[in-house]
């Protein structure tokens, strides 16, 4: 398949050709100009949110396998082609039972798209599984189950993982927590680890990423602010420069202020995230999230002591609007695509257009809109 005299997002900005793939990969680029021309469409790679807990009526920790195919579906129609299932902090059984759901999703998928069959490759590719909790302080617990909580326990932990195949593409934990630094060196030879749900202050975040951690989840949000004596997990995350930082920017979570302050501080190691639950694509009304009722109203959802619980949007608006509070196209496409890639170990195969690496991407108009979407060479 040939896409000709388009703007292409190859390597941070836009050039102008064309587009060539062929059995689901990309297999060639022709450059034309280092430049984009005004009145052609835009191609750029596949959005990957490392972190939704579900969508249309479903949450990944529910383990039901009917949910899977229709949250892909509704991720592809939205330019996400590639996504991390997100769990909660729940006890270890159910996530055993998620765990697996997604497991057998991904290879049931996989199966089908390696042996062409007419239905596949075109839902969103599971990537991998983001392990929310059960390791985080009571303190920053946000909207996870405060009975659920534990400290950090990496046989259990390992057991997990070796039970869904090794998917688990990240695990969270709050680096204050006895036994985090230990966890972080031993998990993180096997996913990405970040810090999250935390209390940290500067001196146990530092210790946390120098143990092996290099990721921060949900920036801002579920951890201490910035204080300029204290600067807490965030100043030490800003210093190492293999963090990277989770940003939710559906308009609610974080001040447009507080996004393009969290660009300046980790520039390309910023991965937006959509933090969606069950609501996501739903009315507004009343759903559940790790056992717990949350409320839908006016697109905004919150437990009901009235604290935000996630979001009900999707990583192509977040994307959106992070251009509309002044983040550069470029770099907010990059941050929902290639940065988020790189986080979770799978920038050899997805995250940006390359000659050999999967042809996941999104045809759109001028101003960003989706025009097309395409999964593994294919429309969906």
């Amino acid at each position: 398949m040939k896409f000709s005299d388009c703007n292409i997002f190859i390597d941070g900005s836009f050039c102008y050709g064309d587009l060539e793939t062929e059995a689901g990969r990309f297999s060639a680029l022709k450059i034309r100009y280092q430049a984009e021309v005004m009145g052609r469409d835009y191609i750029i790679p596949g959005l990957i949110d490392i972190h939704t807990h579900g969508s249309m009526g479903y949450d990944f920790s529910d383990g039901r396998p009917e949910a899977m195919e229709s949250v892909a579906d509704y991720y592809a129609s939205h330019g996400i082609t590639g996504f991390c299932p997100t769990t909660m902090t729940l006890p270890y059984e159910v996530l055993e039972k998620a765990f697996g759901v997604v497991r057998d999703f991904a290879m049931s998928h996989k199966a089908a798209e390696e042996s062409g069959a007419a239905s596949s490759g075109v839902t969103s590719r599971v990537l991998g599984i983001n392990m929310e909790g059960p390791y985080f302080s009571v303190k920053k617990k946000g909207a996870q189950n405060e009975a659920y909580l534990k400290a950090p326990d990496f046989e259990s932990f390992r057991k997990l993982y070796e039970g869904c195949g090794g998917m688990i593409s990240l695990v969270d934990v709050a680096p204050e927590l006895e036994g985090a630094g230990d966890f972080a060196q031993k998990a993180s030879v096997l996913c990405a680890v970040s810090a999250a749900h935390t209390d940290a202050d500067y001196d146990q975040g530092k210790a946390f990423f120098e143990a092996g951690a290099d990721h921060l989840t949900h920036l801002f949000n579920a951890m201490p602010p910035v204080h300029h004596r204290e600067p807490g997990v965030i100043g030490a995350a800003s210093e190492k420069s293999n963090v990277y930082a989770e940003l939710i920017c559906d308009g609610h979570h974080i001040h447009p202020g507080a996004v393009r302050m969290g660009f300046e501080l980790f520039k390309d190691r910023i991965c937006l995230i959509s933090d969606s639950l069950r609501c996501a694509g739903m009315p507004d009304g009343e759903y559940e999230l790790g056992g717990q009722p949350v409320f839908l109203k006016g697109g905004v959802a919150r437990l009901a002591a009235g604290n935000l619980a996630g979001s009900s949007t999707n990583l192509f608006d977040c994307m959106k609007n992070a251009i509309s509070f002044g983040i550069p196209a470029e770099t907010a496409i990059a941050a929902a695509t290639i940065n988020p890639a790189r986080s979770i170990r799978a920038d050899k195969e997805v995250g940006s257009i390359e000659a050999g690496k999967r042809a996941d991407f999104i045809v759109c108009d001028s101003s960003l809109n989706i025009r097309e979407v395409y999964i593994g060479g294919r429309k969906h």
